[in-house]
């Protein structure tokens, strides 16, 4: 069975940081592109990230870039998240899923699990 699962999500206050995991099982990665994308009470799903597995190349919504980071270790089957200079808007729970995602978000949500759950407050 496909799984992935995250992790690292957290209460942190207003400027500070963490750093999300997303571990699959039950396949690997290959050169396929994989999505980070969030949903905050009350809205819709929105895309935040996203990287090709094989070259690397990473993607960024305007709301997150220059504070988000994504990476991943292929050999380890895990993606990253860095989020740095956190704000308020960004408290929503962050998933994981395969695939382009940026302009259709609301497609992830047949994929995804349970998420983890990001609080920025002071």
């Amino acid at each position: 069975e496909v799984q992935l699962v995250e992790s690292g999500g957290g209460l942190v206050q207003p400027g500070g940081s963490l750093r999300l995991s997303c571990a699959a099982s039950g396949f690997t990665f290959g050169s396929s592109s994989v999505s980070w994308v969030r949903q905050a009470p009350g809205k819709g799903p929105e895309w935040v990230s996203m990287i090709n597995i094989i070259s690397g190349r990473t993607y960024y919504a305007a709301s997150v870039k220059g504070r988000f980071t994504i990476s991943r270790d292929n050999a380890e089957n895990t993606l990253y998240l860095q989020m740095n200079s956190l704000k308020p808007e960004d408290t929503a729970v962050y998933h994981c899923v395969r695939g382009d995602r940026r302009y259709d978000p609301q497609s992830a949500v047949g994929y995804w699990g349970q998420g983890t759950q990001v609080t920025v407050s002071a």
